[in-house]
């Protein structure tokens, strides 16, 4: 998207998204522990910075939507206008919900998402919605508030969290349409196969592509426009309110495996690719000539933020 970014003095608008973030990428300057962000977040609110009290800690789908895929250190799209980026962790509100002592991060220096210990520290970006305007950003799919050491709590408690502040796009009910072996997700328009383990074993990246490639041959299904899921669409099928697998409730799919291969290659080290592990939903790496990964064929057109190319060709 042209012209993405509207900066002024000192907040960007990201019009992907509609989310206001603070030009300032560390306006907290040190890491904290999770529940020092919300304090730190609330002291922002408190002080009216940037002349705004809405500010709030972003949940993982508002900060993953910043990322991008072709770039490191930060991993942000080409000319974004953000200063003082730590490449490294940043916390977001959304806790792990098989792990409710721990909440999700993502690496700036390289996209990764993970989880870590709520006593950790990491760095806080903060981010407020524009008024009046559709959120271009999914919702997460968690309800439930929790504290620091994994307790559940009232959302009344921590008006912050991402379960209270419930951001984001809602989702269609039923979410998934299904066709023959293949369901529709009616949230972003993607094609699954509703077998979600198409191999019977792990295979490396190279053949998970030959694989899709004698599939649009085949015409599987009756399509013949199949490919490895971006990462990004691996991200968009998550739901952070569960786990094991992470996926939202009434799915239609069955022999999921806990370990994928995305499409999206690493540009850390060319080598690797971005992997979904579904029994959470973390999105890490794995060496595309081992085979360690399952493959999940998805079709259709997605347009999502960051750098998803229309193609559906392995170009990320």
């Amino acid at each position: 998207m042209k012209n993405r970014f509207y900066k002024d003095e000192k907040t960007v608008l990201d019009r992907q998204t509609s989310l206001i973030w603070s030009l300032d990428a560390s306006p907290g300057e040190f890491p904290v522990s999770w529940a020092e962000a919300f304090h730190f977040v609330q002291s922002l609110n408190g002080q009216r910075y940037q002349n705004y009290n809405d500010w709030r800690l972003p949940n993982r789908k508002e900060l993953f939507s910043l990322v991008s895929h072709d770039h490191i250190n930060p991993a942000l799209p080409a000319g974004h206008p953000f200063k003082n980026i730590f490449h490294g962790y940043y916390w977001t509100a959304t806790t792990c919900d098989r792990l409710p002592d721990q909440a999700w991060y993502v690496h700036l220096g390289g996209a990764k998402i993970y989880r870590g210990m709520k006593y950790a520290s990491y760095m806080v970006w903060p981010v407020r919605s524009a008024k009046q305007v559709s959120p271009g950003v999914f919702f997460t799919g968690q309800h439930q508030c929790y504290d620091d050491r994994g307790n559940t709590l009232s959302c009344n408690h921590d008006p912050l969290q991402a379960a209270s502040v419930h951001a984001g796009i809602k989702w269609p009910n039923p979410r998934f349409k299904i066709t023959g072996k293949t369901a529709k997700d009616r949230l972003t328009g993607l094609i699954w196969s509703i077998d979600a383990a198409y191999t019977e074993a792990f295979v490396t990246w190279e053949k998970a592509w030959e694989i899709i490639a004698q599939m649009n041959i085949e015409e599987v299904f009756g399509f013949k426009n199949w490919r490895i899921p971006h990462i990004r669409e691996f991200e968009s099928l998550t739901d952070m309110g569960t786990h094991s697998p992470a996926l939202p409730a009434g799915h239609p799919f069955v022999n999921l495996q806990d370990f994928y291969w995305s499409g999206t290659t690493s540009m850390y080290e060319l080598r690797y690719a971005w992997t979904l592990y579904l029994q959470d939903g973390a999105l890490g790496v794995g060496f595309k000539s081992q085979p360690e990964f399952f493959l999940w064929p998805v079709c259709g057109k997605f347009l999502q933020t960051g750098t998803y190319s229309d193609t559906g060709l392995n170009v990320w």
